[in-house]
């Protein structure tokens, strides 16, 4: 599978999963780790969907701590 596809599929995956509800707000997103495990792709990969996220405004990472929802919602 192309990388642009697998990328799209973790970003429409997260955002789904953001906007149900199932990652609520202030909820931390799974590890890089776990999002490669579970997802099938690199490390690159997932920091490239997760900067996409954060730049529409659905995440924040906080350094050494991880990415959260946000908890204000998008900008």
């Amino acid at each position: 599978m192309p990388a642009y596809t697998k990328k799209q599929r973790l970003i429409d995956t997260l955002t789904q999963r953001i906007e149900s509800g199932e990652y609520p707000p202030g909820a931390k997103l799974p590890s890089g780790t776990e999002l490669c495990a579970e997802f099938d792709v690199s490390r690159q990969v997932v920091r490239s969907a997760i900067d996409w996220l954060k730049a529409r405004g659905l995440v924040e990472g906080a350094p050494g701590a991880g990415v959260f929802v946000r908890a204000e919602g998008p900008r």
